[in-house]
């Protein structure tokens, strides 16, 4: 329980050496005005939450995923607002709602995850390190920092780990993802009858990327995702489902049974994962630059804690795993002017710190500009609608009914043809059976995000769209996906899942935000950081979003994920090879 952490906030931290001050006089604790999010384990999943606090109190309480059945709903919608006008935590046994425990147990613990990250300043003043050592740094805990720390551990499960989040939770943008993990030739695919090929794999991310990926690194990804899915599910992450994305050839999209969103289940395995090997996290310990010796090589990390003291950690590697800039949006605007006045989709935590401390000493960035718009935003409260909709059926249609592009083109390209349409925006248009097979839909449901009709007409009434307009366009795109071929766009024969036929039916309103930041750090194939000149810095790693070069001028649906857990493993296991040393 997150109050019972509270009251023992004033208690010493562990670390890898004996560097911890003592506690002072606790402090009244206040919630600091800002967004801050956090996750608690329901019935059926992980749920994760975002609060809103405005002066010093709970002004709103929006989910941002949950897996919990129809008959949990009345009681996340309840407690949601009981939470609104709070200024401290929640309590389960005073707050919760008979008869749904375990999703009462959830939802509280994740308001009072964010309410506690509200008051981190506060909460952690006394949380305080001094300088120490530690065999490996990794700076970030996301998916990438944690599929490190794990790998790290098993190539030596002696050494002594420390991982570094700046922020009061862990798993940055990893918590919002929910499409799934790219991988060809997996034992997973060939059981379900899938056929697929690394070449595949290789050539339809190339061709996505615009051929401005760097093939070496794309190979490595190809070549090492089957065997990290293994790793993944011998870590007890579920990979039953596989599912097509935008740009993909074939159905290469691993992901938990029915579809539901990856992200959530994935930190919460690899969080257990690294409780089980003793790996420390610290939170709320902002890394703010890089040791390094005489001859270049880096020593450890220089770092703030919650009250804003020093330390350094000495370390015989370091892994970034930081992820991108993409919350940066003056760095975005640097970079791209063209995307000034675009909302986001990332973390608060993805501002791109780890390019200053890199450039600092000599490493290089590459491709900086390529930044990715995700083309299905929800336009008012911008929530990541995934691909995967579109991959399970669902078609885009404009104000006029009509559609307008092959719904499972590359993300530049469905967003280009967004942005043309009137307003900037479309409608994503599925039916009953697209919703029944992916269960992340279930979850934009429960955000009050889906528009519906008992029948097309009213569904058009809904949106404001015209009615005969949009029936004829779905019995034209019905029609199509019988025979097979679509004659308007060429969506493919596997990209036209299933036809739209069965009431209800369901709409979401649009528009492209800023996603992913294709460009960061210049890494080789053993996720070493390059300096400009192309020789790897010494004792210094790098995975995940902070990299760039692997997806080129435009990412792929499914291999963000894909790019996390593959390099992260790969960081690890070099890393920690090194440290052992």
């Amino acid at each position: 329980m997150l109050a019972a952490i509270l009251t023992l906030s004033g208690l010493l931290m562990t670390s890898c050496s004996n560097d911890d001050d003592s506690a002072t006089e606790p402090t009244e604790l206040v919630l600091q005005d800002g967004m801050w999010t956090g996750n608690g384990e329901g019935r059926s999943g992980t749920i994760i939450v975002k609060v809103t606090v405005e002066n010093h109190q709970v002004t709103k309480v929006t989910v941002v995923n949950q897996s919990e059945s129809s008959f949990a709903q009345e009681t996340i919608n309840n407690l949601c607002k009981s939470a609104v006008g709070r200024t401290k935590e929640m309590n389960v046994e005073v707050d919760g709602i008979t008869g749904a425990t375990l999703t009462s147990t959830g939802v509280i613990d994740a308001i009072n995850m964010a309410l506690q990250a509200a008051m981190g300043k506060q909460v952690d003043k006394n949380k305080t390190y001094k300088d120490g050592t530690c065999d490996m740094v990794i700076v970030g805990a996301g998916g990438a920092g944690l599929s490190a720390a794990v790998a790290a551990a098993e190539t030596n499960n002696g050494l002594k780990i420390v991982v570094l989040e700046k922020e009061a939770i862990i798993g940055g943008n990893t918590n919002s993802s929910t499409g799934g993990i790219n991988a060809a030739e997996t034992d997973i695919q060939k059981g379900l009858g899938i056929e697929d090929s690394k070449q595949l794999f290789y050539d339809d991310i190339m061709s996505g990327g615009k051929y401005e990926n760097i093939p070496s690194l794309v190979e490595n990804l190809v070549e090492h995702a089957p065997v990290t899915i293994s790793w993944l599910t011998g870590l007890g992450v579920d990979l039953t489902d596989v599912g097509l994305m935008g740009g993909s050839s074939v159905k290469r999209t691993h992901r938990p049974k029915g579809g539901t969103a990856i992200g959530p289940h994935l930190m919460k395995v690899l969080k257990e994962a690294t409780s089980n090997k003793n790996i420390e996290i610290r939170t709320s310990n902002k890394v703010t630059g890089l040791l390094t010796a005489v001859d270049g090589s880096v020593t450890g990390v220089k770092v703030e804690n919650a009250n804003g003291s020093a330390y350094t950690l000495a370390a015989k590697a370091v892994i970034i795993a930081t992820g991108g800039f993409g919350a940066n949006l003056d760095m975005v605007t640097s970079l791209q002017p063209s995307l000034k006045g675009f909302a986001t989709l990332n973390h608060p935590g993805a501002t791109g710190d780890a390019f200053g401390w890199v450039t600092a000493i000599g490493g290089a960035t590459i491709q900086m500009a390529n930044i990715q718009i995700h083309p299905t935003a929800e336009a008012t409260n911008h929530i990541l609608i995934t691909e995967a909709v579109r991959g399970n059926g669902a078609i885009l249609v404009n104000h006029e009914s009509k559609r307008f592009c092959n719904e499972m083109d590359t993300r530049d390209v469905v967003s280009a043809a967004i942005l043309a349409q009137t307003q900037g925006e479309a409608f994503l248009i599925f039916d009953q059976g697209v919703r029944k097979s992916l269960a992340s839909i279930e979850t934009y449901a429960n955000q009050h995000l889906l528009k519906e009709g008992a029948t097309v007409a009213e569904l058009a009434q809904a949106i404001g769209v015209p009615a005969a307009d949009l029936e004829a366009t779905l019995n034209r795109y019905n029609a199509y996906q019988k025979e097979g071929v679509d004659k308007d766009f060429g969506r493919s024969a596997t990209g036209m899942t299933a036809s739209l036929e069965t009431a209800p039916y369901y709409a979401v309103r649009v528009t492209p935000a800023i996603h992913h930041t294709m460009g960061g750090l210049s890494v080789n194939t053993n996720t070493q950081v390059l300096r400009a000149d192309g020789t790897p810095i010494p004792g210094l790693y790098a995975a995940g979003e902070v990299t760039g070069g692997l997806h080129g001028a435009n990412r792929l649906g499914g291999n963000g994920v894909a790019d996390i857990v593959v390099n992260g493993r790969l960081a690890g296991i070099n890393a920690g090879r090194a440290a052992s040393k």
